[in-house]
């Protein structure tokens, strides 16, 4: 990685909302930051961590949102619920180092595993995640329990 690039936790609403637009690219449902700051408000109750990658004037270029979880099938481990690398900066190896980064935290907090879903429409992310080190071990399964299809998760 590019020695002028530096990992940074985002924790303030200020940095929070610079990263919006960034997060929008990844989950276009998203409609403002003022809702964003407040659901991840909420997922920080969660033990969610917003992770940034940013040249040295502090532009960001990319997001890893992960959380520690505990459970029966994997133990102590971190999910990784957002990656997301600005569209200019794709395939400069940046999502792999937000990866490696947050594989890092997960062994050096005691995690015995590193997990995270995608889309079975999406397959460059898959080829990534495999290039990567991860595999696939299992599908995901969803179903809405919104009655307001407006709410419904994409």
């Amino acid at each position: 990685m590019d020695t002028t690039l530096m990992f940074r936790h985002l924790d303030s609403r200020e940095d929070l909302t610079r990263a919006f637009d960034i997060m929008k690219e990844l989950r276009p449902h998203l409609t403002d930051a003022e809702s964003f700051c407040a659901q991840l408000s909420l997922q920080r109750q969660e033990n969610y961590r917003l992770l940034a990658v940013c040249e040295a004037s502090g532009t960001i270029l990319g997001l890893a949102g992960y959380r520690t979880q505990t459970n029966t099938l994997y133990g102590r481990f971190i999910y990784v619920d957002d990656l997301v690398v600005t569209a200019r900066m794709q395939r400069s190896g940046i999502g792999a180092d937000l990866l490696n980064e947050v594989r890092e935290i997960a062994r050096d907090t005691g995690c015995a595993h590193f997990v995270l879903d995608t889309g079975l429409h999406m397959p460059f992310a898959q080829r990534f995640y495999f290039r990567n080190g991860l595999l696939a071990r299992g599908m995901h399964f969803v179903e809405s329990l919104s009655s307001n299809r407006s709410e419904r998760a994409p």
